[in-house]
């Protein structure tokens, strides 16, 4: 037996290992061989790769290479007779350290040429996706870009290194980046966008978005396909404006009117409200269009479209039909008549002339209103009535240019009533009808006279004096109650400058001023009126409704700061009636609470009432304001408010409203509350 020192093995398993990893073939298979005659110091042997030939060669070693079933080869040593177990022992561990060498680098070459080959599909997934026109990007849950391809390049104008990276929101330009809704981990969809260019250029884009998910099926991100589909659109767009808008005026055509019409009175019937439909003719224009002709005709039509949408609010329809005809609808009104005094602004914004080509040119329109849901319930009848409407103006009033018609004869009556009360509450205004008139007011502490509030009367020359409740309403809704509110502060500034200069103590004239009037402007304008007349802004207070108040809270305190600061008091009038929230109640820098009429009629009687009246009075005495009750008119009420704390009273049980001189004598004699 020859006996191998352990430094032969390992030197000889170096060298295999070494041989392994830079020979291939018959070198290879040379080398092993010549590794075993040297390790077992035999003159022959030889490393048989599977496959080959094997010699017939009688004697010697034999040991098979094999690892995991698989079969490498054989190694075989002879030429010496004296092998014994050592031999073997060490021919045995050759073959196996040989086995799992080339085992492990038969492996090694598999995944080597497996990962040349998923490179080489990922180059040629990647060249195929560079290639495509359509633009594909990837994105992360986040929603940041981690693939970019020359697709996106093309159409964004950003690069792959510009783009990864960064959150898609700066390719966005109004849409909602919600990105982690349910079509990121259940489906995918498709939609039309609008995108930005690198250029700044905005587009349209049709994309689809659909899940990335990892080897267990779950969502990492979004695929994004996109293609820019902006002509398309463009000529949809045009389209939809040939089939709904009318080519001359781009106002909507009869068509869009009816959708639109339809779509206002289903708002209109879930919110139990009125609208007006109003069917207007032009007068004079087919005169015109034949004389002139078609040219001009037709540049007085846009004319006239942009004067009318000049006149409507934003929420209000105007159409045209065809000719001379339009259609305004009105859907955001509290009244029919209101369409009264829209049609009005519709005639009166034809009354400049148009100038076209050197021509001065005048039209006027008749106008026709059919009333939902009186006249009917779809677009159809009542454009049909409309237009009956519009023709019965035509026939039934001595001017063209202000003819105006219901459709339903009672509310044409009713119409001509307001009109005629409109025109002549203007006329008042600038010929001095108005007046006047103080009701006195009482503390009921030592009941002596406080101060009045002043109430306008129109003395008309024929009809006498009219009734407030005839023409206030009316001056609301037509907005001539500004008029109205500035004429009565110039007069009872005026009114007041001549008692205070005739020596008379000071005492408090409310006004009453409506929402139309508290707007920024009002107290410059209460300075310039006090400064005028020299007043003491202590002779003036301002009775505001809640009404008025509740509207952009912020800016409403910021004006009453601004009038406090004049020295002019306020008192929120007809509280309990409107819909204040107290905790604005303590922000509004007020003097008064005013009980209104409607709680101090069942005093002392109505269980309601009691309770509503010294629930107010409470209010007042915890925020420290004077409480007042208005309409006081037997002595019970009186007795009632007295008992519960009430500070002030006015009302028939002690004096009807006054002219100036009849309130001064009473005034003088220093009047006291009855009783």
């Amino acid at each position: 037996m020859v006996t191998y020192p352990v430094a032969d093995f390992i030197a000889s398993s170096a060298a295999l290992c070494d041989a392994v990893l830079r020979l291939r073939g018959p070198v290879l298979n040379e080398e092993l061989g010549r590794i075993a005659r040297w390790l077992l110091a035999c003159p022959h042997g030889v490393y048989e790769p599977a496959g080959a030939p094997m010699p017939g060669v009688a004697g010697g070693l034999r040991q098979d290479v094999v690892a995991d079933e698989h079969y490498f080869g054989t190694y075989r040593v002879f030429g010496r007779a004296d092998f014994d177990a050592t031999d073997r022992y060490h021919l045995a561990s050759l073959a196996r350290l040989t086995a799992s060498l080339l085992h492990v680098h038969s492996l090694a070459q598999r995944s080597a040429h497996a990962y040349v080959q998923v490179e080489a599909q990922l180059a040629h997934q990647l060249q195929i996706l560079d290639q495509i026109q359509e633009s594909v990007l990837t994105l992360d849950m986040a929603g940041y870009i981690t693939s970019w391809n020359r697709g996106a390049e093309r159409l964004f104008g950003y690069s792959a290194m510009e783009a990864i990276g960064n959150h898609v929101l700066f390719l966005y330009v109004d849409e909602d980046p919600n990105f982690r809704d349910g079509f990121a981990e259940h489906g995918g969809r498709m939609m039309e966008v609008r995108r930005r260019k690198k250029s700044g250029e905005v587009f349209w884009a049709s994309m689809t978005l659909m899940p990335l998910r990892d080897v267990a099926d779950r969502p990492i991100g979004l695929i994004a396909y996109l293609n820019d589909i902006t002509e398309r659109k463009q000529a949809e767009e045009r389209l939809h404006h040939l089939a709904y808008y009318d080519a001359l005026t781009s106002l909507p055509n009869r068509t869009l009117l009816t959708k639109l019409l339809d779509q206002a009175l289903m708002g209109a019937q879930r919110n139990e409200a009125t609208g007006c439909v109003l069917f207007i003719n032009l007068n004079r224009f087919k005169w015109i269009n034949d004389t002139l002709g078609r040219r001009v005709g037709d540049e007085l039509l846009r004319r006239v479209s942009l004067r009318f949408r000049g006149a409507l609010r934003e929420e209000d329809i105007v159409a045209r039909l065809s000719g001379d005809e339009f259609v305004v609808g009105l859907f955001d009104i509290r009244q029919h008549f209101e369409a009264t005094t829209v049609a009005q602004k519709l005639q009166g914004s034809l009354l400049e002339p148009f100038v076209i080509e050197g021509h001065d040119l005048r039209v006027g329109a008749s106008i026709g209103i059919s009333v939902y849901p009186q006249d009917g319930g779809d677009a159809e009848t009542l454009l049909r009535l409309a237009d009956i409407a519009m023709a019965r103006a035509k026939q039934g009033h001595e001017s063209l240019d202000e003819s105006v018609a219901f459709y339903s004869l009672d509310m044409n009556q009713g119409m001509h009533e307001r009109m005629r009360i409109e025109s002549g509450l203007r006329h008042a205004l600038d010929h001095g009808e108005l007046l006047l008139h103080y009701q006195p007011k009482f503390a009921i502490a030592g009941g002596r006279m406080v101060g009045a509030e002043a109430l306008v009367r129109w003395l008309h020359p024929q009809r006498g004096l009219v009734p407030p409740a005839d023409f206030i309403p009316l001056a609301e809704t037509t907005g001539l109650i500004v008029q109205v509110g500035e004429w009565v502060l110039e007069a009872a500034c005026a009114q007041a400058a001549i008692w205070q200069r005739a020596g008379v103590p000071p005492l408090r004239i409310a006004i009453n001023v409506s929402a139309r009037e508290f707007t920024a402007t009002l107290p410059g304008r209460l300075a310039a009126t006090l400064a005028r007349h020299g007043l003491a802004p202590c002779w003036l207070e301002l009775e505001i409704t809640e009404s008025a108040l509740m509207h952009d809270i912020e800016r409403v305190i910021e004006i009453m700061g601004q009038i406090n600061a004049l020295g002019v008091t306020l008192s929120l009038d007809d509280f309990g009636t409107g819909y204040s929230s107290l905790s604005y109640l303590k922000r509004f820098p007020i003097h008064t609470l005013k009980i209104d009429r409607s709680f101090t009629m069942g005093l002392p009687d109505d269980a309601s009432d009691c309770a509503i009246a010294t629930t107010i009075i409470s209010i007042g005495q915890k925020l420290r304001h004077r409480v007042i009750a208005e309409g006081v008119e037997t002595a019970e009420q009186l007795e009632f408010l007295r008992a519960s704390g009430c500070d002030e009273v006015q009302g028939y049980l002690f004096s009807r409203p006054l002219p100036a001189d009849a309130f001064e004598t009473a005034l003088r004699a220093n009047w006291l509350l009855p009783g």
